[in-house]
């Protein structure tokens, strides 16, 4: 935590942002831009796809695919820039299973805030991802990008 409230307070954007380190509140802060980036193209996906009047749930999981997708590209770069302990195809498809369980989560949450309680659904978007964003760093940072030798 000293080593992220310092670059803060410095305002080091190369080492906030670019410098590999394996901090884990540093890793934390820049997985909140990625997650925001991510969010951006899910939820501008999803928006538009309401706006067609197409089904909400299904619009959600095509999103949240893009979304994954982002995530992936922008975590590889900037959060997670460590190789997994895998190659790079089971990299990418236990990243897809930690996100697989996320996107779970999104349409069961979604539906009981937006279904069952009436929520609007892009409030409640915003409420899922909140939650599934927690999810998927925690999972992401240590089921997959753990520390060598950890």
């Amino acid at each position: 935590m000293k080593n992220l409230i310092k670059l803060l307070l410095t305002c080091n954007i190369r080492e906030l942002f670019m410098t590999h380190s394996e901090d884990f509140f540093i890793q934390a802060f820049r997985y909140l831009f990625v997650g925001g980036f991510s969010f951006v193209a899910d939820a501008g996906f999803l928006f538009v796809w309401s706006l067609c009047g197409w089904n909400h749930l299904l619009g959600a999981a095509v999103a949240f695919i893009i979304g994954l997708c982002v995530n992936y590209a922008l975590a590889k770069k900037f959060v997670f820039s460590q190789d997994a302990k895998v190659g790079k195809m089971a990299e990418f498809l236990m990243y897809g299973v930690i996100g697989g369980v996320g996107l779970l989560l999104t349409l069961a949450l979604i539906w009981l805030l937006t279904d069952i309680l009436g929520i609007y659904l892009m409030l409640s978007k915003v409420i899922v991802t909140a939650i599934v964003l927690i999810w998927n760093f925690l999972a992401r940072k240590l089921l997959l990008y753990r520390l060598k030798g950890e």
